[in-house]
């Protein structure tokens, strides 16, 4: 069982890992990620405290994110032995975020947790509605993409490859990846939240589009 003294230091950990990030997985991502765990936890009946570590940690050994993730993932290891973590509470924590990420299901649908579908929820609604188009448009620019090109079509058949190394477009990227969330959504608490940031994003394109034609009306 974590502890809530363990958890506090946990979410120091995160914080202090992705402390400069600038890629829209920062801090105010974080702490987003872990209400909407908290909240999907409770409504589900999961192991809240281990949801929430799990929340917490679900970036800090991400290869789009780490320049060394072996090193990050012992470094991570090496942190929850020293809070004295149990082994099988590190090993359902490494289970969820070695295999929750968007990218792994380019090898398989990934069995998790209740748990780990939480967390994995609760990081994709982060990644739609309002806070997923600015998310969207921040991300694109970090890594530079361009926004918008008509004569780009989205990539019906993404590979991990493709998705991780070559770079599309800002909004070709919600038909490649961001639509289809709603539809991977793991409980019945995240399926509801996710239609109405799904609706929210298709109006957002829709208006994007007309506006950037000059189509859109007085």
């Amino acid at each position: 069982m974590i502890t809530e003294g363990q958890l506090r230091a946990i979410q120091t950990y995160a914080l202090r890992q992705l402390a400069q990030d600038h890629s829209g997985h920062g801090s105010d991502h974080l702490q987003r990620v872990n209400r909407l765990a908290r909240r999907l936890a409770q409504a589900e009946g999961a192991n809240l405290n281990l949801t929430l570590a799990a929340a917490w940690l679900h970036d800090v050994i991400d290869d789009k994110l780490m320049a060394d993730p072996i090193k990050a993932h012992q470094d991570l290891a090496n942190q929850l032995t020293s809070l004295h973590v149990t082994p099988a509470d590190q090993a359902a924590i490494f289970d969820i975020i070695d295999h929750m990420s968007f990218s792994k299901s380019f090898n398989g649908v990934q069995k998790l947790s209740l748990e780990g579908q939480i967390v994995q929820d609760a990081d994709r609604l982060d990644a739609i509605g309002a806070i997923g188009i600015a998310r969207a448009l921040y991300y694109s620019g970090h890594v530079g993409e361009k926004i918008y090109d008509p004569t780009i079509a989205p990539r019906e058949q993404l590979t991990r490859d493709q998705y991780r190394n070559q770079p599309g477009t800002a909004i070709n990227h919600f038909y490649e990846k961001l639509f289809k969330l709603a539809d991977l959504m793991n409980t019945a608490s995240a399926k509801t939240l996710a239609a109405h940031r799904t609706t929210v994003m298709h109006q957002f394109v829709d208006q994007f589009k007309a506006e950037w034609t000059a189509d859109d009306e007085a």
